[in-house]
């Protein structure tokens, strides 16, 4: 009687990018978990890494969001100015420290902001803080900083109060943080990043990628079962076996299953059973609908994200999906960050940073250079004053990438 062993199966690649990192118990006494396990925003950032349209769109949003960078009346209020330029003592700008807010609320639904300053309030520094670092403590009043909560240590955490509070620390300067976070029913001292509905699409889009790579790998061999006739004396021998028949016909081991049979030794009926594939254009359409639900997950618009040019560049559509994504997504994203650092200049300068604000342009040009301000704004039907001198300029002056202020 003829004796059939299973002895490998095809090793698929089971992990799931989007589970948690950690299953250990967590002691959170101090804090408040961020996810079961407290991991949940370096799952985020895995996730971020490993799908391509759901980085684009986040790396556009964030980008969209911090605008060309910042103006504002350097005669009414010249520190608000000069903090344009210099936002903190690492030398980086206003915009700088605004694109890793919004990359960070665009990617977690939330981001962190550490205020410093000194008794005189002499000056104003503020400082972007990884979200995926920080946790928030059991009294709800501070935040813990630690670089690696999979191995919490608490003499290493660093703690501050939340803004409007203020503590000093040891080198005599006064900190605090400000926390933003997105607008989610039932969750209390985290925001939820607005993609959440789109995390099993996310992981569809990345699956699908991972088994093209695994195609290509496997220089586009047919998977199969191959069937071996062998008389074999313990596990060892068929272990043995399995492993030479890998080497000689897999390819690319995962895509063939291995069966060892007592066949006897006097017809060898050895063969490779191929399993054709009828479903890559099933593979393809999955792939494209998960990509479109991304976009729609995350509120955003597929020419934005680079989805459509391999159907022709269309500057009337860009500009138009451009015009929606700035009244509903990217003005309100502007000035919830925006809005806080507003009011700690208020607080510590006196300046009330009224005249700051996002130079904001579409990836297209939509006006030519040579049209002046008060132009421009008549065109879009805005407010215009051509007695005023700053609408005197001409766009080619204040489209610059590189803007700080308006003197």
């Amino acid at each position: 009687m003829e004796k059939t062993k299973h002895l490998a199966v095809g090793v698929t690649d089971k992990s799931d990018p989007y589970i948690s990192i950690s299953q250990r118990k967590v002691d959170d006494r101090l804090f408040w978990r961020w996810g079961d396990d407290n991991l949940f925003p370096q799952a985020l950032a895995l996730m971020a890494r490993r799908s391509t349209t759901h980085r684009r769109i986040i790396n556009d949003k964030a980008d969209y969001i911090s605008g060309k960078g910042f103006v504002c009346d350097g005669k009414r209020e010249p520190r608000v100015g000069e903090f344009i330029d210099e936002a903190n003592s690492e030398g980086e700008s206003l915009r700088q420290v605004i694109n890793k807010l919004a990359f960070d609320k665009s990617l977690f639904g939330n981001a962190f902001l550490e205020v410093v300053t000194d008794e005189k309030h002499s000056f104003v520094s503020i400082f972007h803080q990884d979200a995926s670092q920080c946790r928030l403590a059991r009294d709800s009043k501070h935040v813990m900083m630690h670089h690696d909560w999979a191995d919490f240590k608490e003499k290493e955490v660093r703690v501050l109060p939340l803004y409007p509070a203020f503590e000093r620390q040891n080198d005599g300067s006064l900190r605090a943080m400000v926390h933003y976070k997105d607008y989610e029913p039932t969750f209390t001292h985290y925001g939820v990043p607005p993609y959440i509905a789109g995390f099993g699409v996310s992981a569809i889009a990345y699956k699908t990628d991972r088994w093209n790579i695994s195609r290509l790998d496997n220089s586009f061999q047919l998977s199969g079962v191959m069937m071996l006739d062998s008389s074999v004396d313990n596990e060892q021998e068929a272990d043995r076996i399995v492993k030479m028949a890998e080497r000689k016909f897999a390819g690319n081991p995962g895509q063939v299953m291995f069966v060892i049979r007592d066949g006897g030794e006097e017809n060898d009926n050895s063969r490779f059973i191929p399993i054709a594939s009828q479903n890559e254009g099933d593979w393809q359409a999955l792939h494209e609908q998960a990509v479109s639900d991304i976009v729609v997950a995350h509120s955003w618009f597929r020419t934005l994200s680079g989805l459509d040019y391999n159907s022709g560049f269309s500057a009337e559509r860009i500009l138009h999906e451009y015009e929606v994504a700035l009244n509903t997504v990217i003005l309100g994203e502007q000035a919830e960050l925006i809005e806080p650092i507003k009011g700690i200049l208020s607080d510590l300068f006196g300046e009330r940073g009224e005249s700051l604000q996002v130079v904001n342009r579409p990836p297209t040009r939509s006006k030519p250079i040579y049209m002046k301000v008060w132009e421009a704004r008549k065109a879009d039907g805005l407010d215009y004053d051509p007695e005023d001198e700053r609408q005197q300029m001409y766009l080619s002056e204040i489209t610059k990438y590189n803007i700080r202020s308006i003197d």
